[in-house]
């Protein structure tokens, strides 16, 4: 068995952050309307911090497998590429993690809603099956999204939309069409995060076939694409802190 140090690297805890700030974002513009829940919060931190593993799992698995993390890579190294875990031992891992993220998801999902909201609870457990399919196939599969140039865009729909106006309406059952805004800034931010990273990672993911968005329009156009990302984040959260206060 792996040292747990490992693991704990594989984790890449200090993604965290990112994932986690549309759960902070979602819950304190609840918390402002009276309708937090210290349940939810917890609920949806331990979901989110699974599904953020899971995906970071995933994506070791699916960059080793396809040899995309390799020597020539700038980035850190990873589990399975350093030889610290094997190709089995993630794969039973990702397994294990998907299982607890959609126990946690559903224990989210049911303690949010009453038992006769049988639509609600419906359409939250398959936005959190797609949430689970989605970090896994980031890079894993035979066609990964990731390698097709549409990660940045799965990353604003799960890490802004969802993530912020899902767990807002976890708390208040009410889908308040103004916190598009916030929750816009958030998945930019997000998307910029990514961007920043395929930039670094540009030459080797152009040898390993890896078609991301920065190889497909190259690091000169990333480069304005990434102060886009920047500059409409803030656009949208000035407009959010403008609106919605106003409203509420």
């Amino acid at each position: 068995m792996s040292n747990f140090k490992h693991w704990l690297k594989a984790f890449r805890l200090r993604t965290l952050p990112l994932s986690l700030s549309c759960i902070f974002l979602g819950s304190g513009l609840a918390f402002l309307e009276e309708k937090f829940s210290s349940i939810i919060f917890l609920l949806a931190i331990v979901t989110t911090v699974l599904l953020q593993v899971l995906s970071n799992l995933a994506n070791d698995y699916g960059d080793a497998q396809k040899g995309t993390d390799n020597d020539d890579r700038i980035g850190p190294t990873r589990a399975i590429q350093s030889g610290a875990i094997t190709k089995h031992q993630m794969k039973k891992a990702i397994v294990i993690n998907s299982i607890l993220a959609f126990i946690s998801g559903l224990l989210l999902i049911f303690y949010s809603f009453e038992s006769n909201a049988t639509l609600l609870i419906l359409i939250f457990a398959l936005i959190g099956i797609a949430a689970i399919v989605a970090a896994i196939k980031y890079t894993m599969g035979k066609k990964p999204y990731g390698y097709s140039g549409l990660g940045d865009l799965f990353v604003f729909l799960f890490f802004g939309l969802v993530g912020v106006m899902g767990s807002y309406f976890l708390y208040t059952q009410q889908l308040n069409f103004i916190l598009i805004f916030p929750a816009s800034a958030v998945g930019l931010l997000s998307a910029a995060v990514l961007n920043m990273n395929n930039m670094r990672d540009i030459e080797n993911d152009k040898a390993s076939k890896k078609n991301t968005l920065v190889v497909k329009i190259g690091f000169q156009k990333a480069k304005y694409y990434h102060t886009i990302l920047i500059l409409l984040s803030f656009i949208f959260y000035h407009q959010r802190s403008s609106v919605y206060f106003e409203v509420v």
